[in-house]
């Protein structure tokens, strides 16, 4: 019970914090064209996370999909921080993605048994 709360809790953080980036994507539309278009994605995933709050064990592959894409977003910020080709700062928000990612792996739903109708019983 406490597992699906914190699971509740957390989806709704990260709803609200991705969808909160829908503010850098209005200033970053004309100065930095892919830029704004990351921010897209993370203000509509937000929103479906703030939807997936209310019923997790329902959304497992969202959240599967959020948890690992945070994952692989925070591998390449921190390849490209180490490589200079951004500035090592991004560093934090690579940390802020791992620690999502883990917490929503940590805190996911079970996977639910399949019913399954044998041939011989149709």
């Amino acid at each position: 019970m406490w597992r699906e709360r914190a699971l509740k809790i957390v989806l709704v953080l990260v709803g609200l914090l991705f969808t909160a980036t829908v503010y850098p994507l209005a200033l970053f539309v004309k100065q930095a064209p892919a830029l704004a278009m990351q921010f897209s994605v993370y203000v509509t995933l937000g929103i479906f996370l703030l939807f997936a709050s209310r019923n997790p064990s329902a959304n497992r592959s969202l959240i599967a999909f959020t948890a690992w894409s945070s994952f692989v977003h925070a591998m390449l910020m921190a390849g490209q921080a180490f490589a200079g080709l951004i500035a090592r700062g991004e560093l934090i928000g690579s940390a802020v993605l791992v620690v999502i990612g883990v917490a929503l792996i940590a805190l996911a739903p079970p996977k639910q048994p399949v019913e399954r109708h044998s041939e011989a019983a149709a």
